[in-house]
């Protein structure tokens, strides 16, 4: 699809400088920009590329002046950042406006779906499936029977959404994702193999959700796996069984969430964090990537390390860990000496 610098400059409530016939039909970098590509020019440390840029069309700030001829057609607007955040938005939505059933799918007789949906080839929806308006469904998607989903939904292609899943309004599921699977039960009996224990519940999804690819996130032993309203989730999450999730709070690629373990909201945990099962991390902490949190942690905590603990405490400690080859050293020679004083007394 393309655009005029014309159409863009109303979308922006921004000015043109330059031809206002000028077509893009793509987004690009400023330094790799080319023919009917859209760019943006925000931070003064890229001025340069604005006089050699091959875009067609480029974003500034009102208050940039240029020191030389610029070719590039330009849309003049109060915060050149902000407008092509806008502009990135709007292209999203542009890109994903899907309607309409491609062939071949399995929708069945008990399920419900409302207006303006999108569902796209092999995908499947089960039994007694509720699907509300809006949502779209990409190919190779399987939808579990009695799983109920919201209004403005995006399920990507290959997630797999298992059955009595429940899925809030304005949610977006990413390739690949994984939603009430079998939580990891196992019993050891008397011969020390392990025994299956079933997974009963569900998974429950809150509004505004987004679950990045490949993550997975496992049903309730009993009851549900529980991801409040607002909670933003990294690609390759593992959530087990029973955890629950506070709202808004985010979590970075690669976390582990052992099985009943319970985050409180407004966290911030970076990538590769370990949590042990059955502990209780309060509101508002922050966890330091690849932290090990083997215990429970109070509200408005900053912890870091493995075994994690308060973020300054990690550092000052830190300080020393990196030191003790020379302390070591240090230390053999001072022993060293003493032995030799001995010796000679």
């Amino acid at each position: 699809m393309k655009f005029t610098a014309q159409q863009i400059a109303e979308i922006l409530e921004g000015e043109v400088s330059g031809n206002p016939e000028a077509q893009v039909s793509k987004l690009s970098k400023i330094e790799e920009g080319d023919k009917e590509s859209l760019t943006f020019l925000s931070n003064p440390k890229y001025n340069p590329f604005i006089y050699t840029t091959k875009a067609s069309v480029a974003i500034v700030n009102k208050s940039f002046v240029p020191e030389k001829e610029v070719k590039v057609t330009l849309i003049k607007v109060d915060d050149a950042y902000s407008a092509f955040s806008k502009l990135l938005e709007f292209y999203n939505q542009v890109k994903n406006n899907k309607r309409g059933r491609e062939q071949p799918h399995y929708l069945s007789a008990s399920a419900t779906i409302g207006t303006n949906e999108y569902i796209g080839a092999f995908a499947y929806i089960g039994e007694n499936v509720t699907i509300g308006e809006n949502v779209k469904i990409y190919p190779n998607v399987y939808i579990g029977d009695n799983v109920t989903i919201g209004d403005n939904c995006i399920l990507f292609s290959g997630s797999k959404i298992h059955s009595e899943t429940q899925i809030g309004n304005h949610c977006t599921i990413h390739a690949g994702v994984i939603i009430g699977s079998d939580g990891f039960g196992f019993a050891p009996n008397k011969d020390g193999e392990y025994k299956k224990i079933p997974q009963t519940g569900n998974v429950v999804i809150e509004d505004y959700v987004d679950i990045g690819s490949a993550t997975t996130i496992d049903r309730a032993t009993l009851g549900s796996t529980i991801i409040r309203k607002g909670v933003k989730l990294d690609n390759q999450i593992q959530i087990a069984h029973n955890v629950e999730i506070g709202e808004n709070t985010v979590i970075a690629a690669q976390t582990g969430i052992s099985g009943s373990a319970k985050i409180g909201k407004n966290c911030m945990i970076g990538g590769q964090v370990g949590f042990a099962g059955h502990i209780t991390v309060g509101d508002n902490v922050k966890i330091g990537a690849q932290s090990g949190v083997t215990k429970s942690v109070k509200d408005n905590q900053v912890i870091n390390g493995t075994p994690a603990f308060g973020f300054s405490d990690f550092h000052k400690s830190y300080v020393y860990f990196k030191n003790l080859p020379k302390m070591a050293a240090t230390l053999n020679k001072l022993e060293k000496k003493i032995a030799t004083q001995n010796e000679k007394s």
